[in-house]
C-alpha cells in the first residue's frame, strides 16, 4: 500500500493513472470526516465525492513539483471540511442536528479509551449516542478541530494546516472542546442508577487526550 509521500510522487508523474489509488486510500476517511461534521449519510457521501473531484481538478492545475510536495492527509481534509462547512450553512444556517444516530451506527466509539468501558452492549451504545449528540452541540470551529484531531487522528500540526489556523489556536480549541463535552455530559439527564456519578461518566465518555502533541 502506497504511503502518502509515495502516492504524491506517483500523482506528480501521472495524475490520471495514480488517482484511483488516492481514492482507495482516502475516500473512507473523507466520508467519515464529513459524516461526523454533518450527521447525515447522504450529505457526507456528496461531500466526500465532491472533495475528490475538486482534488483531482486542482492537481491537474498544479505544477508537478507542487503535486509531489502535497501532504495529502491534511490537504484533502481541508477540502472536505470546507465543503462540509458550506453545506451546513446552506442547509441549516449553522444549527447542528440534535442527534447523530447514523454516526453511532457507523461505529463511532469515542469511549474506546479503555478506561472504565460500559459493562453491557446496551450501556456502550447509550454512551456512544450521548457523546455523538454532545459533539454536535459544539460550535462548528471547535467541532472541526475535535473531529480532525480525535476522530481522523491528524496531528496538531496537520489539523492546523487543514483548517488554516495556528497550532496554538488548534490546541486551545481542542482543549476547549473536550472541556465543553465534559460539561454537556455532566449536565445531561442520566439513568437513576448512575445519577450519582456524573463526573466519572463524563471522564469515561470523553477521550483522555488533554496533553495534545
Amino acid at each position: 500500500m502506497d504511503t502518502d509521500v509515495a502516492l504524491a510522487h506517483r500523482l506528480a508523474r501521472d495524475i490520471d493513472a495514480a488517482f484511483p489509488a488516492l481514492v482507495a486510500a482516502h475516500q473512507d476517511r473523507l466520508f467519515t470526516i464529513a459524516f461526523r461534521l454533518l450527521g447525515e449519510r447522504r450529505d457526507a457521501e456528496e461531500v466526500a465525492q465532491d472533495a475528490l473531484v475538486r482534488a483531482f481538478r486542482a492537481m491537474h492545475d498544479y505544477p508537478k513539483n507542487r503535486v509531489a510536495a502535497l501532504r495529502l492527509r491534511p490537504w484533502l481534509a481541508s477540502i472536505a471540511v470546507n465543503l462540509a462547512r458550506n453545506r451546513r450553512r446552506r442547509i441549516e444556517d449553522r444549527h447542528p442536528p440534535t442527534s447523530l444516530e447514523p454516526l453511532v451506527d457507523a461505529g463511532y466509539d469515542p469511549a474506546a479509551d479503555g478506561r472504565g468501558s460500559p459493562g453491557t452492549a446496551a450501556d456502550r451504545r447509550e454512551t456512544q449516542r450521548e457523546l455523538a449528540a454532545a459533539l454536535l452541540r459544539l460550535t462548528p470551529a471547535v467541532r472541526s478541530a475535535i473531529v480532525l484531531r480525535h476522530v481522523d487522528g491528524l496531528s496538531v500540526r496537520e489539523v492546523a494546516e487543514a483548517l488554516g489556523r495556528p497550532e496554538g489556536t488548534v490546541k486551545a480549541q481542542v482543549h476547549r472542546g473536550l472541556r465543553e463535552l465534559r460539561a454537556i455530559l455532566e449536565s445531561s439527564p442520566q439513568p437513576a442508577v448512575r445519577a450519582t456519578e456524573p463526573t466519572a461518566r463524563a471522564a469515561r465518555l470523553v477521550p483522555a487526550l488533554e496533553a495534545v502533541r
